[in-house]
C-alpha cells in the first residue's frame, strides 16, 4: 500500500512540475519592440538604399558604409528590430549622437530609436571581408533589415554588394 502512494505522489509531483514549468515560460515576456503605426510617421530613405563597394581586399579590414533615413512626417518614427543577413556584417543606428548597440544577424534586442520629425538617423553598415576566411572570396551580397512604425512603409531594406579578392 506504501508502494502505491509513493507512486502517486510521484505522478503528482511531476504534474505539478511541468505544469507548473509550462505556465512560467508561458507567461515570460518578449523583448522584442513593437512599435503601433502611425500615419504620421513618414520613413524617407536617401537614396541609394544599396552601395556597391567593388573590390574588398580579404585582408584590408572592415568595410563600411552609412545610409540616412529621415522622418518626413509630422510624428515621431520609431526604429527598431535591426537585422543583417549574414554573421559578417553588423549594424548601428545613430540618432542626435546616439549610437545604438550593434546589430547582427541573431539575437532579439529590445532597443528602439526614435526619429523626431524633420530629423535624420543614419544608418552604419560593418562589413568583415575575413569573417569567412580565404573561402569566403567572391561576390557579395549583404542585406540589413530596419522595421518602423511607419504604416506605409514598415520594413526597410538597405544592400551591400561588392566582391571579396585576394
Amino acid at each position: 500500500m506504501n508502494e502505491k502512494k509513493l507512486i502517486i505522489l510521484m505522478i503528482f509531483a511531476t504534474v505539478l512540475i511541468v505544469f507548473g514549468g509550462v505556465f512560467v515560460l508561458s507567461s515570460t515576456t518578449n523583448n522584442t519592440p513593437r512599435a503601433g503605426s502611425s500615419k504620421d510617421a513618414k520613413a524617407y530613405t536617401i537614396e541609394p538604399t544599396s552601395f556597391d563597394l567593388g573590390n574588398i581586399p580579404i585582408n584590408g579590414g572592415n568595410v563600411t558604409q552609412a545610409f540616412t533615413i529621415r522622418n518626413t512626417g509630422s510624428g515621431v518614427l520609431k526604429l527598431f528590430n535591426v537585422k543583417t543577413s549574414c554573421h559578417c556584417t553588423k549594424a548601428r543606428v545613430t540618432i542626435a549622437q546616439d549610437d545604438s548597440p550593434d546589430f547582427g544577424m541573431d539575437g532579439v534586442s529590445s532597443w528602439m530609436g526614435e526619429v523626431p520629425s524633420g530629423k535624420e538617423g543614419k544608418l552604419t553598415v560593418i562589413f568583415d571581408p575575413a569573417f569567412h576566411g580565404p573561402q569566403g572570396v567572391g561576390p557579395i551580397n549583404r542585406f540589413v533589415l530596419v522595421e518602423t512604425n511607419d504604416s506605409r512603409n514598415p520594413k526597410l531594406t538597405f544592400t551591400l554588394l561588392g566582391t571579396v579578392i585576394k
